[in-house]
């Protein structure tokens, strides 16, 4: 009897803190979208009041922010530049942790663990020299900066799917070998459909954090081609440093939608693919 009104008094303290962090994550996004509906006056002066009365602006925001920012062409190179970029980090990544495992010599233990470490070393502290050997291979454009963002992308991709591979049964791989099949078709038709949760939660991570990102966009393609963030940024700022916060909301808005779709609708492979990618063997 006492263990089982311990129980409830421990669920119920679970489930208030799991309310209480949901509110805290969700109100800044309704904050956000609340704002976006409001003249650009009341939302510096009256960020927490609902819009209503002389606040309320309907879709002018949207449709300001829409003209202005070039948010449509924006939009498009963003789709461009994260789809392509997370299709590039799967399928090489994939295949780089696949042969690291697999294959049991002093350089693939090397490589490993310098992919390893890439993970712990901060943008900022490399962003500089990146910039300048980016301009000097000519790859500061939409198609070269996809392949930076390998790069910077190879390091946690590489050590989940590392993990993964690890599980995978060596048996299954040598059964496809005296099919006929050469590596290339073991690798895409045995092992990587059993890669499945963690190239989605990958995807997730990878896409979540290009579509996103503002440093790097803005370091490699900077005002000529302008992703989401650095549209937004830009065509937000005004004369004298004022800013058209109402027409900043509204687009923060429209950015996160297509990402918080995308989530939504994979987010029930995140947790089973961060599980296998980082305790499997």
């Amino acid at each position: 009897m006492i263990n089982e009104k311990k129980s409830k008094i421990e669920n119920y303290i679970f489930y208030t803190l799991l309310i209480f962090l949901t509110i805290v994550f969700i109100f800044p996004i309704l904050l956000v979208l609340m704002n976006s509906f409001k003249s650009r006056l009341y939302v510096s002066t009256q960020p927490f009041a609902w819009p209503s009365g002389n606040m309320f602006v309907g879709m002018e925001n949207y449709i300001n922010g829409l003209t202005t920012s070039g948010f449509f062409f924006s939009f498009l190179r963003s789709v461009f530049i994260s789809v392509f970029s997370v299709l590039l980090i799967i399928v090489c990544t994939s295949m780089t942790a696949w042969y690291l495992i697999r294959v049991k010599n002093k350089m693939t233990k090397v490589l490993y663990y310098v992919f390893v470490f890439s993970m712990i070393v901060p943008f900022q502290m490399v962003m500089y020299t990146m910039t300048f050997m980016v301009t000097s291979l000519y790859f500061d454009n939409v198609v070269g900066i996809i392949l930076v963002y390998l790069g910077f992308g190879a390091g946690l991709s590489v050590f989940m799917f590392a993990g993964f591979v690890k599980g995978v049964p060596l048996e299954v791989e040598e059964a496809a070998t005296i099919d006929g099949c050469n590596p290339l078709q073991t690798f895409f038709m045995i092992v990587f459909p059993m890669l499945k949760p963690t190239a989605i939660t990958v995807a997730i991570l990878n896409a979540m954090w290009i579509w996103n990102d503002y440093l790097l966009p803005y370091l490699i393609l900077g005002s000529d081609n302008k992703t989401v963030p650095v549209a937004i940024q830009l065509a937000m700022q005004g004369a004298y440093g004022s800013t058209d916060y109402g027409g900043f909301m509204a687009m923060l808005v429209l950015s996160i939608i297509p990402i918080i779709i995308f989530y939504i609708s994979s987010q029930k492979y995140i947790i089973k693919g961060v599980i296998a990618g980082a305790v499997k063997g």
